[in-house]
């Protein structure tokens, strides 16, 4: 036996569970392994009412934290609210809860092009364990991803400065440090400190080539123009 209503009148969880289900007209539950006790509570309340509908369940496996934990709710990251104030993309926590335990054709993908290939019986039984750093290299991909204009509402910039922004991709992992990088970069600043070095590096930005690595950029300035440190 099992408690489906509580003293002050109000539905347990799996007898408000159950009934949803049945009024939403649910055909096929996925949900976490730490459900599957709940799952014959549910089916019991269900035929206890003669709801005769078919449900099919699949239970997934629990998501680890780092220390090979369960992931708690009181962890900033498993929320995924948490996740998109951060500066993550939709699409990025997509591509990785879909990959994370799963084998996948590839590492970079859309939820579009997932839908064509994903195969719930190939998620694997055994837990995962959740990889922040692995969440914001996806996270750089995909905003390399974002069509210029897109970007730059994202970002909330008045000018086409996208292919700047996709330029610090390898120093930000958010939207969230895209956003304080470009604002450091329009920002007012005194130079009376560094007025020479500023003059030396105005003169080799006129002549220097055009680079897609931002360390290969950087490198060239620091051999040319023998700054070192704090002065570059």
């Amino acid at each position: 036996s099992f408690v489906i209503m509580r003293t002050d009148k109000t539905p347990t969880y799996n007898f408000a569970c159950a009934v949803d289900d049945m009024l939403e007209n649910v055909t096929c539950i996925i949900r976490g392994e730490d459900h599957v006790s709940n799952t014959p509570k549910q089916e019991h309340i269900r035929a206890s009412l003669d709801y005769n509908k078919a449900m099919t369940y699949a239970h997934l496996p629990i998501i680890l934290n780092e220390e090979g934990v369960k992931m708690s709710k009181r962890e900033a990251h498993s929320s995924v609210k948490w996740l998109l104030e951060s500066g993550i993309l939709p699409s990025a926590i997509a591509n990785y809860l879909i990959m994370l335990g799963n084998k996948t054709p590839c590492e970079i993908f859309t939820l579009e092009e997932a839908i064509k290939w994903f195969d719930i019986s190939k998620v694997s039984k055994a837990p995962a364990r959740f990889d922040l750093k692995k969440l914001l290299q996806i996270n750089r991909e995909h905003i390399k991803m974002i069509k210029d204009d897109e970007l730059n509402k994202i970002l909330d910039l008045n000018k086409d400065l996208a292919q700047l922004a996709k330029f610090y991709t390898q120093e930000a992992s958010t939207i969230k440090e895209l956003k304080e990088k470009m604002q450091a970069i329009f920002s007012t600043k005194d130079f009376g400190e560094f007025e020479t070095e500023c003059k030396i590096l105005k003169e080799l930005l006129k002549g220097i080539e055009l680079f897609e690595n931002y360390e290969d950029f950087k490198n060239e300035l620091l051999s040319k123009s023998d700054l070192k440190g704090k002065k570059f």
